[in-house]
C-alpha cells in the first residue's frame, strides 16, 4: 500500500511495546507529540530518535504556536508570545529610528518562525501546526489570541513572514482552519459550529489568504465548521471546500490534514456521530491526505488500533484508495536538511538576533 494517511499519538514520554507496533504499521505515517510526552529537552531528543528508529520517514508533528498552545515551555524552550501580539505591534508607530510598526511586526513574524522552528528541529521534531490563518472576530473563545490579525491581508502578511522563519529553521508549515473558524463562537472540540455565511462573504473574508498564500503553503487543515451555504458537511469532510474551491480554484498544491477526528465536531454528519474508520474514510474521500487521531492512545488505546484495522479494512473493501500523490506530498514536508544541535543553535548568531526581536 502506497499511502500511510495515519497521524496517531502516543500515551507517555517514552514508547511502549504497542507503541512501536502501531508506529511501524502501513497505514501510519507519523504521530503528533502533546505535553504528556514531554519530561525535558533530553527525554525529548532520545523519543523522537527512538521514534525515526523505527522509521526514518514518520512525521513528527506537534501543534506549537505560542501563547496558550506550546506543548513545550521549559528547559530551554522559549516562551513565545501568542500571535496576536504580532497583530498588536502591526497596528503600533514606530518610535523614532526604528521604523514603522507594520515593518517591525514583519521582522518579529520572521523571528518568531525562526526561533519556533529551530528549537523543534534541534530536538527532532519535523512540523508544527502553525501558522493560524483564522481572523480574529472577537467572538471565539477557541481562537481568540492565536489569530493574527481581523484583516485577512495582515494576516496574509505576517503568516507569510513567519513561515520564510520557518523555511529558515528548515520546517515547513500549515495554515488553520480552512475557510475560517475565527467568525463562530462555538468550540468544534465540543460543539459543531455552523457559520451560515454566502461562499461570496467567505471567500472575501476569512478564506482570503489562503490563495494569496498558495505559493508558500506546504499543508493546510481545514476547520470542523459547517457552511450550510456551501455544503452541508463540515469542511474537513467536504469535496467542494477541499477539491473544488482549496486545490482547483485557489490552485494549492500542499497536503491536506484533517483536523483530529476524536473531537466532538469532526464526526458528527447528518446528526449522526460516525465512528473514526468512518470519519477517516469520509475525510480521505472528500479531499485530505492525512487524518489525525489525538489523545485515544491513553488508557490502552482501544479507539487508535480499532481505527488502524477499520482503515485497512475499508481499503480492502474498496471503500477509499491509497493515493500515491497523497504520500508524495505527506513526504514532502519531511525537513531536507539536518538540523543545528541545541547546544550549537543556543550561539548561532542567527538564532540570538531573532531571540532579539520577538514580540
Amino acid at each position: 500500500m502506497a499511502h500511510s494517511p495515519l497521524i496517531i499519538d502516543i500515551a507517555g514520554p517514552a514508547l511502549t511495546a504497542t507503541d512501536q507496533r502501531r508506529l511501524t504499521h502501513p497505514l501510519v505515517g507519523g504521530l503528533i507529540l502533546f505535553a504528556r510526552n514531554w519530561v525535558d529537552r533530553a527525554q525529548l531528543v532520545t523519543l523522537v530518535a527512538e521514534i525515526k528508529a523505527l522509521r526514518a520517514d514518520l512525521l513528527v508533528c506537534v501543534d506549537h504556536e505560542g501563547g496558550r498552545v506550546q506543548r513545550f515551555k521549559t528547559d530551554g524552550f522559549t516562551h513565545l508570545s501568542p500571535m496576536s501580539a504580532l497583530g498588536r505591534l502591526w497596528m503600533q508607530d514606530g518610535e523614532a529610528g526604528e521604523g514603522h510598526g507594520a515593518m517591525r511586526a514583519l521582522d518579529a513574524a520572521t523571528a518568531a518562525g525562526y526561533v519556533l522552528g529551530s528549537e523543534l528541529r534541534a530536538c527532532g521534531v519535523d512540523l508544527s501546526f502553525t501558522p493560524v490563518l483564522d481572523l480574529d472576530h472577537g467572538g471565539s473563545g477557541v481562537i481568540g489570541d492565536r489569530a493574527l490579525h481581523r484583516d485577512p491581508r495582515v494576516v496574509a502578511v505576517l503568516a507569510r513572514a513567519l513561515m520564510h522563519g520557518l523555511l529558515q529553521a528548515g520546517m515547513a508549515n500549515c495554515g488553520k482552519h480552512f475557510p475560517g473558524h475565527g467568525f463562530v463562537a462555538a468550540d468544534s472540540h465540543t460543539d459543531v459550529p455552523i457559520d451560515r455565511r454566502s461562499l461570496k462573504a467567505i471567500l472575501a473574508d476569512d478564506a482570503a489568504p489562503y490563495p494569496w498564500l498558495s505559493t508558500v503553503l506546504a499543508s493546510v487543515m481545514p476547520a470542523h465548521v459547517i457552511y450550510p451555504r456551501v455544503d452541508r458537511r463540515p469542511a474537513g469532510f467536504s469535496a467542494r471546500w477541499l477539491q473544488d474551491i482549496l486545490r482547483e480554484r485557489f490552485g494549492f498544491q500542499g497536503a491536506i490534514f484533517s483536523d483530529d477526528l476524536s473531537m466532538e465536531g469532526a464526526r458528527r454528519l447528518n446528526g449522526r456521530l460516525l465512528s473514526y474508520t468512518d470519519a477517516a474514510v469520509q475525510a480521505l474521500n472528500a479531499g485530505c491526505d492525512m487524518v489525525l487521531l489525538c489523545n485515544q492512545s491513553v488508557g490502552g488505546g482501544r479507539a487508535v488500533d480499532e481505527l488502524i484495522d477499520g482503515l485497512a479494512r475499508a481499503h480492502a473493501q474498496g471503500l477509499w484508495q491509497a493515493d500515491e500523490a497523497s504520500e508524495l506530498r505527506r513526504a514532502a514536508l519531511l525537513p531536507r536538511t539536518p538540523p543545528l544541535p541545541w547546544d550549537e543553535l543556543m550561539l548561532y548568531p542567527a538564532y540570538v538576533h531573532a531571540l532579539e526581536r520577538l514580540p
